[in-house]
């Protein structure tokens, strides 16, 4: 009887929990984010519906050798490498996906000049898990960003 009883209180406070739970929160991700190498924020915004993100903070931001401001010297487009790196977009067009995910967006490498797909999730209020990868999913990567506070 004891064991039943145990089972019948874990079923109804699992159902309790998730009928309480907060709906899909499509804005949840905006924010302000250090990514997974801790050297930078990227602040992540809503516009049309769609979720972009840019470079607002650098752990270094000027170059050692010439103390100028970081540019994004290692863009495949030359005429790019001029731009500096301080503000610069780097991710775009991420939809909703529900259940905590954004996807079919693309995420800019300036450390390799390199575009790549992207999808984000969000573990918790704090914790953003973001894969980039080529072609499909299971080839890719994914860094856990935090939440500034």
């Amino acid at each position: 009887m004891r064991h039943f009883q145990s089972l019948a209180f874990l079923f109804v406070s699992i159902f309790l929990l998730t009928s309480f739970a907060p709906k899909d929160n499509p804005g949840a991700v905006v924010g302000t984010w250090l990514n997974g190498t801790k050297r930078g924020h990227v602040q992540i915004y809503e516009k049309g519906g769609t979720y972009f993100g840019k470079l607002i903070w650098l752990k270094e931001p000027n170059d050692p050798e010439t103390g100028k401001p970081k540019t994004d010297s290692k863009n495949q487009d030359p005429s790019r490498r001029s731009r500096a790196l301080m503000n610069l977009p780097i991710m775009y067009n991420f939809k909703f996906d529900g259940g905590n995910v954004w996807s079919d967006g693309k995420i800019y490498n300036p450390e390799d000049g390199k575009e790549y797909n992207c999808k984000m999730t969000l573990r918790d209020p704090n914790t953003l898990d973001v894969r980039g990868y080529v072609g499909i999913s299971l080839l890719g990567k994914t860094q856990t960003w935090t939440r500034i506070k």
